[in-house]
């Protein structure tokens, strides 16, 4: 497949007259610069001689705009101007006339020149799926959530920061391999497996009767550290008996009432291989499993006999009544995969989960997420108190599956249709044909009318029918002649690649495209039908529909992997907090998983409600859980479930500035940089490009021993002029952030190692805190353009002062992942047009959204 397309064009420009006068007749480059306004203001600096900034207007040629390199040049230039930054501050200021005079004359040529190469050629490249797509369509089209291929995959390039874009989705053999790989594994994991519809079961596996404490065991078997313990329990006492050994861990089926009773008791924290695990159970197949676990929280207090284990009910303490609970499926060794939250209380209950589990995988609650103690060494519970400490009981888990809604599954009667099965030579099922060439065809058209996201040509088919046939004339059977066609199909351009002709798109495509933007995936059945009867584009039907995916589950998808390469979350857990300066987040994977939903869920709440755009910057709500809410010193806010929270009016937060994905995503887990996070603000928020940094200039190191502050530092930084230059528009917003440590917490001072008082408590590790407070926080700034702040509050304040700004920054973003490709200088006009006919709702996101689908950006290709 030919990827890259010719980029040359031949055409002749001219540009009019600079000043603000009468339209002149047009002019060469060489007339150009006979104006005063680039002899007065440009080329004393940009001639062939100085070069500043390596740019010669003299030899660069507005002819030339068919050139990439000379286009980019012209268009930075133009940009410079545009933003104040040329003319030097040396020279004689400009006037807004002969500013806006010199924009307007460049523009002219700059987008005329894009709108010839955007006719020819389009806008964007033909390209493959990446490897989240690929996942997703493979799930739908095979109708099965469960499967996972997108870790099978190479990881995607990027470019404009998403990795939609064609330039950077590159075919190689590799990538292809990978691609029937993973082909291969999803279709043969939606065979059925028997020859009759299999009984879905409910079994129910007690904690008690688990592998790690079945029988009479000595009483070091268990945990006993005070702090870590794992021990029997019958209801909410003790089970001191079995504990030392001297009865049964279990009763088992010869007593029904007292095995009902039995649970295992987790105190706060326990490590492999004390964790509850119950490991009787192994998934028989992949599908979908209802999860049933019954639990109760208890307050572990201790006696005259020293013994931590005593549970009670009437000891717990104020809010600490409920404890989260996450599930996760387990693959040996180890490999965690998150299922869900559920929460316990003091009462015994039983939650229940809907989920979706891979052959051979088993079920491990963790009741521990906010202690999670390592050995070696001697370890203190940081949830302890003089009275006790919280824990969890486990009492059984109880599996129903997996449940399907018919049988064979959907992604089998895909392939196979309801030919017969049997029981092949090696024990494995088979499909029965009576005419296997025959049977071939037909189920191959099928396959290709349902996989195609277009109608199927004739000369789709033979291709695939002719493998197909050398399979069966080769001696596989039937099932894996199928099979190997199939996996050619997943592999082919029409289904790997987003086809996509220049100019107005098909409706097919156009589906096509609106299904990858707002569900990631391909159109489904209601889309589908639109686009074959070619009504897509009528009155009122692609906002309909552009309403109808932004409400469907699935558009999520759409959140979650525009939020990843935006805001960059998947890189959430690419740091930890450093064990040392801050210990009271290390290991809390809860408010790290708590902090990515929050994320998701706020822009959800945008979409869905149509806030406007500032919210970005500045919103009256979060969306938290006790969690978070202890995390940003919200009071009242009990449980697991995210919730929208309303901000008293003084607070830092709200917003995605002030989130805890964003502040630790822009910080390295030891410390904060004004520098990354200003640069994150310019570029994700204000859409204003930041160069990369000199290779010549070392990066500044913080101190983590407290002598001196990063402004301090920076300060000596930018006594470079090479360097002021960036940190004068970086550094300001980045200062405001410092008020926030590499978690997200509140601060008033820094953390420090060494010499000091130190804080007093202990870590997430069990360790007792080594930091000290030291120098305090300075969160003041000025920005470019001389306005001053004192905190993040003010500096949000004034951030909003261009909402139109903050809006158009999100449409480009937007329009980026939607259509595949970056930006070019002449969507300019077409990005504005959207912001105008969003403006009425305050550049409500839903309403950016349908203003980009109905877009000539959106329906060009």
């Amino acid at each position: 497949m030919t990827r890259r397309l010719a980029f040359a064009a031949t055409l002749t420009l001219t540009l009019g007259a600079l000043a603000a006068e009468p339209q002149k007749a047009p002019q060469s480059l060489q007339s150009l610069l006979g104006q005063d306004f680039l002899k007065a203001n440009c080329v004393a600096c940009h001639n062939s001689s100085t070069k500043e900034g390596k740019l010669d207007l003299i030899a660069l040629k507005l002819e030339q705009l068919d050139n990439p390199k000379v286009f980019a040049l012209w268009a930075k230039v133009h940009d410079r101007v545009r933003d104040g930054e040329m003319p030097p501050k040396d020279v004689a200021p400009l006037s807004t006339t002969a500013r806006a005079a010199f924009l307007k004359s460049l523009e002219a040529p700059l987008i005329a020149t894009d709108d010839v190469r955007v006719r020819r050629e389009g806008r964007a490249i033909w390209r493959r799926m990446n490897r989240y797509e690929y996942e997703n369509t493979l799930r739908d089209l095979l109708d099965a959530p469960w499967l996972q291929v997108k870790e099978m995959l190479p990881e995607d390039g990027e470019v404009a920061r998403f990795n939609k874009v064609g330039e950077a989705l590159d075919v190689s053999y590799v990538q292809m391999g990978r691609y029937l790989a993973a082909a291969e594994y999803a279709l043969r994991e939606v065979l059925a497996r028997e020859t009759t519809r299999p009984t879905s079961t409910r079994r129910r596996f007690y904690a008690r009767e688990q592998n790690a404490f079945t029988g009479k065991v000595k009483f070091g078997v268990f945990n006993t550290s005070p702090e870590r313990a794992t021990f029997p329990m019958i209801g909410s006492a003790a089970d001191i008996p079995a504990l030392e050994g001297t009865a049964p861990m279990t009763v088992g089926a010869a007593n029904p009432l007292v095995r009902e009773q039995e649970a295992m008791g987790v105190v706060a924290s326990t490590y492999e291989p004390l964790e509850i695990k119950f490991s009787s159970f192994k998934a028989p197949a992949a599908g979908r499993y209802k999860l049933r676990l019954k639990t109760h929280s208890f307050w572990a207090a201790p006696d005259s006999e020293k013994r931590w284990w005593r549970p009670s009910r009437q000891l717990l303490s104020a809010g600490r009544t409920q404890e989260p609970v996450s599930l996760y499926a387990e693959t040996p060794p180890r490999l965690l995969r998150k299922l869900g939250n559920i929460e316990t209380g003091p009462e015994p209950s039983v939650s229940e989960l809907d989920v979706y589990l891979l052959k051979g995988e088993t079920v491990r609650p963790d009741a521990v997420r906010l202690f999670r103690s390592r050995p070696p060494g001697s370890w203190h519970n940081p949830l302890a108190q003089k009275d006790g400490q919280p824990g969890v009981a486990f009492q059984w888990l109880e599996v129903e599956g997996p449940l399907s809604e018919s049988w064979p599954s959907k992604g089998h009667t895909l392939l196979f249709g309801d030919l017969p099965l049997k029981i092949g030579a090696k024990g494995k099922v088979e499909v029965v044909s009576s005419d296997p060439s025959a049977d071939a065809e037909r189920l191959l058209r099928g396959f290709l009318t349902r996989t195609y996201r277009r109608p199927v040509r004739p000369e789709d088919i033979q291709p695939f029918l002719k493998l197909a046939q050398t399979a069966l004339e080769g001696g596989d059977s039937f099932t894996d002649a199928l099979l190997t066609t199939y996996s050619a199909v997943l592999c082919s351009p029409a289904f790997v690649t987003l086809e996509e002709k220049p100019g107005p798109l098909s409706d097919h495509a156009l589906a096509t495209r609106l299904a990858y933007f707002l569900g990631n995936s391909e159109p489904d059945t209601a889309l589908r039908l639109l686009a074959d009867q070619k009504t897509l584009r009528k009155p009122g039907t692609l906002s309909a529909q552009t309403d109808r995916l932004l409400a469907d589950p699935k558009s999520q998808r759409f959140v979650g992997a525009f939020l990843d390469y935006w805001l960059d979350l998947r890189k959430i857990n690419n740091t930890s907090p450093d064990a040392e300066l801050y210990p009271d987040y290390y290991l809390d994977d809860y408010l790290v998983e708590s902090a990515t939903e929050e994320t998701q869920h706020f822009f959800t709440e945008l979409v869905r409600n149509n806030l406007p755009a500032r919210n970005l910057v500045a919103s009256d709500f979060v969306m938290v859980n006790q969690r978070l809410a202890e995390h940003y010193g919200l009071p009242g806010v009990k449980g697991i479930a995210l919730r929208k929270v309303a901000l008293p009016p003084d607070s830092p937060r709200g917003g995605l500035l002030t989130q805890t994905s964003v502040l630790k995503v822009t910080a390295n887990g030891t410390t904060t940089s004004p520098v990354l996070r200003g640069a994150w603000i310019m570029e994700r928020i204000l859409g204003q490009p930041v160069p990369p940094p000199p290779t010549a200039v070392p990066a500044v190191e913080p101190d983590t021993r407290g002598a001196v502050t990063i402004r301090q530092q920076l300060d000596k930084h930018r006594t470079n002029a090479s360097c002021n230059s960036c940190h004068s528009k970086m550094d300001p917003a980045g200062f405001a952030l410092e008020s926030f440590d590499v978690a997200g917490g509140w601060r008033e001072r820094y953390r420090a190692l060494g010499e000091g008082a130190k804080v007093a408590g202990y870590g997430k590790n069990g360790q007792p805190f080594e930091f000290h407070p030291a120098q305090p926080i300075d969160a003041t700034g000025v920005l470019p353009d001389g306005r001053r702040f004192q905190d993040v509050r003010e500096l949000k304040t004034l951030l909003l002062k261009d909402e139109r700004q903050l809006a158009r920054n999100l449409v480009r973003q937007l329009v980026v992942y939607a259509t595949g490709a970056p930006i070019r200088f002449g969507d300019r006009p077409k990005i504005e047009a959207i912001l105008d006919r969003a403006a009425p709702s305050r550049y409500g996101v839903k309403s950016l959204i349908h203003a980009i689908v109905e877009s000539e950006l959106f329906q060009n290709k």
